[in-house]
């Protein structure tokens, strides 16, 4: 599948991070900080600024970090639904575009990113609550 550019899947982003994505970013030289945040049960998210994410250029519809994208990024559209396991996002303009074997493909990659993160966000969780700074 193509991207076009479109933008939809980067506004108001609740994109989760693995601390591989944040490790990644920092290298290409970007402060933490200005990019992700905790949320209340210790999953990392990408932030938002003016209602889409922060590496998105809303005036050259374009990512500013592609090369360096978080792999939730790369394997959209497919995503996981609580009701519906692995999916394609409706909001994808380009749904249409993606095949059968890639969606298999990459909703193995969603179900492993997604245990990973999950992990991640637990062992925050139980180091926060004891004390422990991450």
């Amino acid at each position: 599948m193509r991207c076009s550019h479109c933008g939809l899947c980067c506004k108001k982003t609740r994109m989760l991070l693995s601390s591989a994505d944040v490790t990644r970013l920092e290298r290409a030289g970007w402060d933490r900080q200005k990019f992700m945040r905790y949320d209340i049960n210790g999953f990392i998210r990408l932030k938002n600024r003016r209602g889409f994410c922060v590496f998105y250029d809303i005036e050259k519809y374009r990512c500013r970090i592609y090369k360096y994208r978080p792999l939730g990024c790369r394997i959209y559209p497919v995503v996981y639904s609580e009701q519906e396991g692995i999916i394609v996002d409706d909001l994808c303009s380009m749904k249409n575009t993606i095949s059968e074997s890639e969606i298999k493909r990459k909703g193995k990659k969603v179900m492993k990113l997604l245990q990973k993160i999950d992990d991640e966000a637990s062992y925050h969780r139980n180091t926060t609550r004891k004390g422990k700074v991450c």
